[in-house]
C-alpha cells in the first residue's frame, strides 16, 4: 500500500505547502495531493490556493512523489479545461500525476453560487465526471471521490479506484470487492495499527489528511516497501 499526505493549501502563499512535501519526500512516502476548493469549506473568508499550480511546483521540486488533486471537481471549469490542466501537470511528471475526481455535493456546492459558476444537477454532473474520465482513461491512474452508488458505479464504468474519505476498514473491504479502492482522511493516534488495517482491508492507497504525522508515515511505508 503507497502513502501520501495532503498540503496545506488553505494559505496565502505556496511556503507552507512546498516545505510539507519536501518533508514527504524526506520521509519516502509516495505521493502528494491538493485540495481543490475556492476556500475552506464552510469559510469564504478564508484563502486557498489552485491547486495546479501547486502540484506544478511540487513536481518539478521532488521527482520521487507521485501528485494530483483529491478531488478536482467536475464542473468548477469544463472538462476540456480540466482535462487540459492535468495533462499539462502530467507533462511535468512522466507516469507521477493521479487524476482524482469527484462531482461534488451540496457541502460544496455554495462555493460555485458564491464565484458565479453554475452549479448543474446530479446527472449531469455525474456524466461530466465520465466524460473527463474516459478522455483521460490509459493516460494516468483515476480515482473518483466516493458518493452515491451511481456515481461508484460511474467509476467502476470507466475503470476508476473509489476514493473513500474518513471510512472504516470494513467498508474499505465492501468497496474492494468492486475494485480498487483508496483512502483518505483524518489519522487516528495510532498510525501504525490504523495503516495496518486499511492495508489488510485492501486499500491501494493512504492519503492522510495535513497536519498529519509524516515521519510516523514514512516509517511504516519504510517497514512495509515491497509488502503490504
Amino acid at each position: 500500500m503507497k502513502v501520501g499526505v495532503l498540503l496545506p493549501t488553505f494559505r496565502r502563499n505556496a511556503d507552507d505547502a512546498l516545505a510539507a512535501a519536501s518533508d514527504a519526500a524526506a520521509a519516502g512516502l509516495d505521493g502528494v495531493f491538493a485540495y481543490d476548493h475556492l476556500y475552506p469549506m464552510g469559510h469564504p473568508e478564508r484563502p486557498a490556493l489552485s491547486s495546479f499550480p501547486v502540484l506544478a511546483a511540487v513536481a518539478r521540486r521532488q521527482p520521487s512523489l507521485c501528485v494530483g488533486p483529491l478531488v478536482a471537481r467536475v464542473g468548477l471549469v469544463p472538462s476540456v479545461t480540466l482535462t487540459t490542466q492535468l495533462r499539462a501537470l502530467a507533462a511535468l511528471a512522466p507516469g507521477r500525476v493521479i487524476a482524482a475526481l469527484g462531482t461534488g455535493d451540496q457541502l460544496s456546492a455554495q462555493e460555485n453560487l458564491t464565484y458565479g459558476i453554475a452549479y448543474a444537477s446530479a446527472d449531469e454532473r455525474r456524466e461530466e465526471l465520465r466524460t473527463t474520465l474516459l478522455a483521460l482513461a490509459g493516460e494516468m491512474p483515476l480515482w473518483v471521490g466516493g458518493g452515491s452508488a451511481r456515481t461508484a458505479q460511474v467509476a467502476r464504468e470507466c475503470g476508476a479506484a473509489i476514493n473513500l474519505w474518513n471510512r472504516d476498514a470494513a467498508t474499505v473491504t465492501e468497496v474492494a470487492a468492486s475494485g480498487e479502492v483508496t483512502w483518505a482522511g483524518d489519522l487516528r493516534s495510532d498510525v501504525a495499527n490504523q495503516l495496518d488495517e486499511l492495508a489488510s482491508a485492501g486499500a491501494t492507497w493512504v492519503v492522510a489528511a495535513p497536519g498529519s504525522d509524516v515521519a510516523a508515515l514514512g516509517r511504516w511505508r519504510e517497514a512495509h516497501r515491497g509488502g503490504l
